[in-house]
């Protein structure tokens, strides 16, 4: 079966679910609570499931249904007029070490979705590949002139300087956080694309953005509160990026990685989950709506006299995001036991690929605990498949990277992707990539 029929026939298996008990979506107030964390492995009407082919036939299409009608937003489809080409080439970058190229990926927009590849000089042959969505434009990631400004709104840097439009002296600002030379010192490829040229993370220009890609890939109106958001958005970037990287020689197209921190981390986790070509996923710090649990546990949720607790909730990221997940999804903003689902649901989705969630002390708004909960809780689909999943019920020590297939690492430090990141990141991927 070509990729092609592959893509095909998973797209028509949630469609085909999505049928018979569209009409049966419950308004997230009616939906019966269920204070623990929902069985993985048991359907909508009680149905246990004890088989690879029950899994692969009733409950996976029907959590990827749920979630893209009650969380996401609702999956789109590959453009038809889709094509890229490519604007800039140089053989020599990192000192001789690599070959950089950016292409002109053309997806419906106004203007290209630019990818930006680089490639080990020194090893023959195509190679495993991580593949990030980039905060603060691909010019951020390394320092060479020749790759493009973002044309789109930026984010100001976190020092406060820049914000609205691109600038020069921003090149390679963002070096430490990707470390390409260690990447491709490791013998793999990186290949990255920014937030903004596919959907700004504003609310009025990500609607905007949505609408284009929606029109430029013929979806019909989704179910009311199941629009498109920005999160789904962002994922179905990543396949639409990994289709461009298939037909690049210089890449193993069926050894590649998504990787994402934070609201990226959140995207880099539900592509993986809905595109089975990527062989691997790694989500650094997603938190809720991502890699942490929706239910969250009472003591963390608890809120202090400025109205914070130790773990971001549904309601204050709804609130505080509102353009991220689907309008259905703030109806659990009060009552995260309506879900039918959580977090756990979304990880197994991706079995029996392997997954490392990825964390660090400091950052407990990011719920690093609840994420080892939910690994825990996604163990017994990658056990009926056959595999091993997580490979210890405990938390593995500070700086000590639990690599089995459902893998867990947990650094000192606080919220942002890091050296130590990449080198446990790195030795993860040595693991299953290679």
């Amino acid at each position: 079966m070509t990729p092609l029929m592959q893509r095909a026939v998973l797209a028509m298996i949630p469609l085909a679910v999505a049928t018979s008990f569209a009409a049966d979506f419950p308004a997230p107030a009616d939906l019966p609570r269920q204070e623990g964390f929902p069985n993985v492995l048991a359907t909508r009407d009680g149905t246990v499931i004890g088989t690879k082919e029950q899994w692969e036939k009733q409950r996976k299409p029907e959590l990827r249904v749920l979630f893209e009608h009650y969380m996401y937003g609702r999956q789109l489809d590959r453009p038809a007029g889709m094509k890229h080409s490519l604007r800039f080439e140089d053989k020599t970058a990192l000192g001789g070490a690599a070959t950089v190229r950016e292409f002109d990926v053309q997806l419906g927009l106004d203007h290209p979705v630019r990818l930006l590849v680089v490639t080990p000089n020194a090893q023959a042959g195509p190679r495993p590949c991580f593949l990030g969505l980039n905060f603060y434009g691909n010019h951020q990631v390394i320092a060479n002139p020749g790759i493009a400004l973002p044309e789109g709104w930026v984010r100001p840097n976190k020092d406060g300087t820049g914000g609205k439009k691109a600038r020069d002296e921003d090149r390679g600002k963002q070096t430490d956080v990707w470390n390409v030379a260690a990447i491709i010192q490791r013998g793999y490829a990186f290949a990255t694309f920014f937030q903004s040229d596919l959907v700004p993370d504003d609310a009025p220009q990500a609607a905007a953005a949505i609408a284009q890609l929606a029109t430029a890939s013929g979806a019909g109106k989704p179910e009311a509160g199941a629009e498109t958001a920005t999160i789904m958005a962002w994922a179905w970037g990543f396949s639409r990026m990994l289709d461009v990287l298939e037909k690049l020689p210089a890449i193993d197209a069926k050894r590649v990685a998504t990787v994402g921190h934070s609201r990226n981390g959140k995207t880099a986790l539900l592509a993986a989950a809905y595109d089975e070509r990527f062989a691997l996923a790694i989500p650094s710090q997603a938190g809720c709506g991502g890699t942490g649990p929706s239910r969250v546990a009472p003591e963390l949720a608890k809120r202090d006299a400025k109205g914070r607790g130790t773990a971001e909730t549904i309601d204050v990221i709804n609130k505080s995001f509102p353009h991220w997940f689907a309008e259905n999804f703030k109806g659990f903003n009060e009552d995260p036991a309506r879900l039918p689902f959580d977090q756990h649901c979304l990880a197994a989705l991706c079995a029996p690929r392997p997954v490392l969630f990825s964390c660090a002390t400091e950052d407990q708004w990011a719920n690093p605990a609840g994420q080892f909960e939910m690994l825990k809780l996604t163990d017994p689909v990658y056990r009926l498949l056959g595999v091993e999943g997580l490979g210890q019920t405990t938390a593995p020590e500070v700086g000590k990277l639990l690599s089995s297939r459902l893998g867990y690492f947990i650094r000192p430090g606080k919220h942002s992707m890091s050296t130590e990141d990449w080198n446990a990141w790195l030795d993860y991927a040595d693991r299953w990539l290679k």
